[in-house]
């Protein structure tokens, strides 16, 4: 028994942590180093500690400020949870407020513990997984991250023990499940985040060049940790901590076995019919411009545009059109880049790389038959293979990055006032390339600060200002695209 919670009981570990709602983290420190029963008192009193903990990349910096100032026990890489006598883990993690309705997303995925290959295969099942043991009862702590403040300044706002829902735990099963089997296989380094829903095998180094012993195969694959994905994260933060918000229709009533094969059944069982068909069936008489992956929700019985196991997952759905010819004539867009944010990331931690990682896209097929008309050919999930990401992808966007980082964006007009720009093209790429993806060419982001566009003097003529340039974006080439869908979608 803790003379301020006892350790054995998980209701009174809660209530003593929702006493931290509304408080800063220096706040906590201060009064930590003001008690006279604080246990830690001599390491916590120093400066030192204190400055350790604001840097912005010591990204466990707040939890362990958490445990040892607030809840009295050192911090340690125990694998038991952190509090063995009840099991209840410990999680500090950080929400943000995005645009001008300020709606709350989780600023990051979820750690829950490090892969230990070698015991994972070894491991009986989910239940009785290591995974699990950590995962079943988290105390989660949501403090607001600010860009512009120190990390003792974020003010912590939402606190709650938290379960899995049997529905969720199911999918985070086979999640398991699937992750297990690749490891197995002697696949471990072909783990990706993409692989599962809610349950991901996240990269864990700081440096991408390590790597670890795995059974069943000698080659060394990536340090990866379990992990609550970050959209699962956003989806527990919108509908279990934030009171009044609104759900999202789910696709599945009651338990599948297998979620992703159970879509794909409901989606087939309209392959074949055409698109005019497909809305006739369900009502749409507009042609609206995401017309594909509206119907796509549709045939799994959504009445909006948004299916609850979808958002969790952080699926994206993308609509495949298929020309007479067996070829796509649009590549796969992606948001346009921040030339600013670009400079300072790094490619183990950037924005474009992060959500190739995370994100598994649900593809919904159609192709146009002799006459030109669209018919429903076919459905599948998929993520990008990481060989394709860190290959490819890898070279396309660190090439990007220094460019732009180094002031070395050059420009030019031709002779029929046709922009030009040195930056990754699809001709010098098998999977990815660069290009516009803006309004207009009026359409601009600035570049970093005390960079300049490098150009001609007819060309500066016509581009007055060298601080700025079009919106550009990633793109994942068409032809590679065709190469990703089966054959018995196309």
């Amino acid at each position: 028994m803790s003379d301020f919670y006892n350790k054995a009981d998980p209701t009174s570990i809660e209530r003593y942590a929702e006493k931290m709602v509304g408080k800063t983290f220096r706040e906590i420190w201060e009064e930590n180093e003001i008690s006279s029963s604080d246990l830690l008192k001599e390491k916590t009193a120093n400066k030192e500690y204190l400055e350790s903990h604001a840097k912005k990349k010591y990204k466990g910096g707040m939890g362990n400020l958490v445990e040892e100032c607030y809840f009295k026990y050192k911090s340690n890489s125990d694998s038991e949870p952190d509090f063995p006598d009840s099991g209840v883990e410990l999680k500090v993690t950080p929400y943000k407020e995005i645009g001008r309705k300020k709606e709350l997303r989780a600023k990051e995925r979820l750690i829950i513990t490090m892969i230990d290959y070698f015991n994972l295969v070894n491991e009986s099942s989910f239940q009785q997984s290591h995974v699990w043991k950590k995962a079943q009862l988290i105390l989660l702590v949501w403090y607001l991250y600010e860009q512009e403040k120190s990390n003792l300044d974020f003010h912590i706002d939402f606190v709650k023990l938290f379960t899995p829902p049997e529905e969720d735990r199911k999918i985070m099963e086979a999640d398991y499940n699937k992750i297990v089997a690749k490891v197995r296989a002697g696949k471990a380094h072909e783990l990706s985040e993409g692989d599962t829903l809610y349950l991901g095998a996240a990269t864990k180094s700081s440096d991408s060049s390590k790597r670890r012993r795995q059974p069943y195969s000698d080659i060394e694959a990536k340090p990866r940790a379990f992990s609550f994905k970050n959209s699962y994260m956003t989806y527990i933060l919108n509908k279990y901590f934030v009171p009044g918000l609104a759900t999202y229709e789910p696709i599945v009533h009651g338990e599948v076995d297998d979620f992703e094969a159970y879509v794909v059944k409901k989606i087939s069982a309209y392959r074949g019919k055409s698109v005019d068909e497909l809305c006739w069936i369900f009502g749409i008489s507009k042609n609206p411009k995401n017309l594909g992956s509206m119907l796509a929700f549709r045939m799994l019985g959504v009445k909006g545009n948004q299916a609850e196991e979808f958002e969790k997952a952080g699926i994206v759905v993308k609509a495949i059109r298929i020309e007479k010819t067996g070829s796509i004539q649009q590549s796969m867009s992606f948001p346009a880049i921040d030339y600013q944010q670009l400079a300072h990331e790094t490619w183990d931690d950037c924005t474009f790389g992060n959500y190739l990682r995370e994100t598994r896209f649900f593809f919904v097929i159609y192709k146009k038959d002799a006459e030109g008309q669209l018919h429903l050919s076919g459905c599948q999930f998929w993520n990008i293979p990481e060989e394709d990401l860190e290959g490819d992808v890898r070279a396309v966007w660190q090439e990007m990055h220094d460019i732009i980082k180094d002031g070395r964006l050059e420009i030019h007009v031709d002779a029929k006032g046709n922009l030009h720009n040195n930056l990754p093209k699809k001709k010098d790429h098998t999977v990815s390339h660069v290009r516009p993806h803006g309004q207009d060419r009026n359409d601009t982001k600035p570049l970093p600060v005390g960079t300049h566009l490098l150009m001609d003097e007819k060309t500066k003529e016509c581009w007055p200002d060298d601080t700025r340039y079009v919106k550009q974006c990633f793109w994942l080439n068409n032809t590679y695209i065709i190469r990703q869908i089966k054959e018995e979608n196309r």
